[in-house]
């Protein structure tokens, strides 16, 4: 609540002294004229005006204690400010969300954040912040949000994770952080995992958060098979290993899961795929891409046969034998209780035999549908899908099949 009595909403001194602070860090040359931090003259108490235009911008304070405000939210503009952030010595108790993000902070994420300890948003994404995650940010246990994507950062990842149980969304793509996955099966609130383009290694953890709806791994050094373990994340919704290291099948329960909708496990070295009890009919996929791995064999049937499936592609593999009839029926008629494939990509594998009928009959525009660099028999430049490249060489087919 506001209180409006102008006479004793004054500024905890401790808090003004940390906002100079972040000022006196960032370089005066980055400080853009008219921005939020460039207005911090602290000629004015900062809650004391929170109605006018002075000293107001980037932060709120809504909680007075015994006369004295204290400020819960901090976030600059992404005006590309530049400095450290270990020239700020961060003592503020009630501060609830600190973002200081898309801007040029450099050097290492300070101890001091660990003083925080009410906070439930922390997001330093989009700076040029290097070192390792610091362990002592497992002092905030309120913390519902982390974002520190898109720095610098190195090392492993610290296991500081089993004390914040309330955390919820953590981002920390686009880092160059090494290291096996740390299990994370404590966080029984985490709903999002982002840590893509890192130099992560080992297997994939076999316990994870039940609570889970989207997970990205993707591009990293991921090995071993995937974990049927995974059927056990009831409300996962979207799934993205790709580009790393993962062998093995494609395990059946990924096509039966209860909440499934998005996989992409593409540019891996998966070898097979398992075929569900229940042939697909319960599947929940929309989108599914095993392109660029080794998948071996017939084209899997049951594929067609899922219900709200429309994207599929298995590019580059070796699959061999002829295209499926039930692929050509679910590109080209439309079902009432079943999705169509607007999307099929069957280019760079070993097909051969005649294009089924039903595709013949396609429209440019009515699906993105891609049959190049196979073996078919015949694929003139006339249908859309055999455009963009030619068909292998029959030396290529003989030697393969």
């Amino acid at each position: 609540m506001w209180l409006f009595m102008k006479a004793e909403s004054k500024t905890h001194l401790a808090d003004v002294k940390v906002l100079k602070d972040l000022k006196n860090s960032v370089e005066p040359s980055s400080m853009v004229t008219g921005s939020c931090l460039s207005s911090w003259d602290f000629s004015v108490d900062p809650c004391d005006h929170i109605f006018t235009s002075k000293f107001t911008c980037g932060f709120r304070c809504d909680q007075i204690i015994h006369g004295s405000s204290r400020i819960t939210e901090i976030t600059l503009d992404p005006a590309e400010y530049s400095g450290s952030l270990t020239s700020t010595n961060w003592n503020l108790p009630y501060l609830q969300t600190l973002d200081i993000s898309c801007n040029l902070f450099s050097g290492v994420i300070p101890n001091s954040l660990s003083n925080l300890t009410a906070l439930r948003r922390l997001c330093l994404s989009k700076n040029s912040l290097s070192g390792e995650i610091p362990v002592s940010l497992r002092s905030l246990l309120y913390l519902e949000e982390l974002y520190l994507d898109n720095n610098h950062l190195s090392g492993s990842i610290p296991p500081i994770f089993d004390r914040l149980e309330s955390l919820k969304r953590l981002e920390i793509q686009q880092n160059e952080l090494s290291g096996q996955f740390i299990d994370l099966g404590s966080v029984k609130n985490l709903y999002y995992i982002d840590a893509s383009d890192n130099q992560i290694s080992g297997q994939l953890p076999s316990t994870l958060p039940e609570s889970l709806v989207e997970l990205s791994i993707r591009n990293n050094y991921l090995e071993g098979i995937i974990p049927e373990s995974v059927f056990n994340l009831r409300f996962l919704q979207v799934l993205d290993l790709s580009h790393n290291l993962l062998c093995g099948p494609v395990p059946s329960v990924l096509f039966n899961h209860p909440s499934l909708e998005q996989l992409t496990l593409s540019h891996n070295n998966l070898t097979s795929i398992q075929v569900p009890g229940d042939m697909g009919f319960t599947s929940r996929l929309v989108a599914l891409d095993l392109s660029f791995n080794q998948l071996r064999g017939l084209l899997p049937a049951f594929l067609a046969a899922m219900p709200r499936l429309s994207a599929l592609s298995l590019e580059q593999n070796r699959f061999r034998g002829m295209i499926p009839a039930q692929y050509a029926l679910k590109v080209a008629v439309s079902r009432v209780k079943t999705s169509t494939f607007k999307r099929l990509l069957l280019g760079g594998n070993y097909l051969f035999g005649p294009i089924p009928g039903p595709l013949a009959g396609l429209k440019p525009g009515s699906a993105n549908v891609s049959l190049v660099d196979n073996c078919l028999y015949y694929c003139p430049d006339t249908l859309f899908f055999c455009q963009g490249g030619n068909q292998k060489k029959s030396v290529d087919c003989k030697r393969r099949i």
